[in-house]
């Protein structure tokens, strides 16, 4: 059996989102030694899950009662991260002006409009392939929906866009390029009306 609930513990949702992401450009760009990477993006993973407990929603789906992803999303405008750059700098140490670097590009590029901010989706390594990303997308979608409220997000992959793209998004005018880095396609959702 397949749900999607509401989680009220960050820490499941953010290791999945870590381990999902450990290995994409993005990740790669941010903490280039590999055996340091996990462990600091689990805890960033975590530390904005437990903030759009606060300030947004965190979604997971399960599988016969098993987590196998999640997505985060906040209620845009939102407050900071209390404390963001102080933790971000204990925990990622010397990668943390790459953070900074990618925390400001993506605020310039981030629209003023009241929104839903996708900032994360991910599933568990394994589990992808079989339609749960779009359960999760189209479960928070109708509800947006409903509600007249649009929604963005960062695809931080060319093949993250195209599944984005498929579910009604747009891309924004402005890529988000990072120095020497890789590309990430900020994208636009306009509500539906059912």
């Amino acid at each position: 059996m397949i749900e999607i609930v509401r989680l009220d513990d960050p820490v499941p949702a953010g290791e999945i989102i870590a381990d999902t992401f450990s290995g994409d450009d993005i990740s790669r760009w941010l903490i280039p030694p590999e055996h340091e990477r996990l462990p600091i993006q689990r805890r960033f993973f975590t530390m904005y899950t437990t903030h759009a407990m606060e300030h947004g929603e965190v979604y997971g789906i399960l599988e016969d009662g098993e987590l196998s992803g999640a997505a985060v999303w906040f209620a845009a405008p939102f407050p900071p991260i209390p404390g963001e750059e102080e933790a971000i700098a204990e925990f990622a140490g010397e990668h943390a002006e790459r953070y900074d670097v990618l925390g400001k590009e993506m605020e310039k590029l981030h629209p003023h409009d009241p929104h839903h901010y996708l900032a994360f989706i991910a599933l568990v390594r394994g589990r992808t392939g079989r339609g749960l990303g779009s359960m999760l997308l189209e479960d928070r979608h109708r509800r947006l929906d409903d509600d007249g409220v649009p929604a963005y997000l960062e695809a931080s992959s060319e093949a993250s866009r195209r599944l984005y793209l498929r579910h009604g998004y747009v891309d924004m005018p402005v890529r988000l390029r990072l120095p020497d880095g890789p590309v990430m396609y900020p994208m636009w959702r306009d509500p539906v009306t059912r």
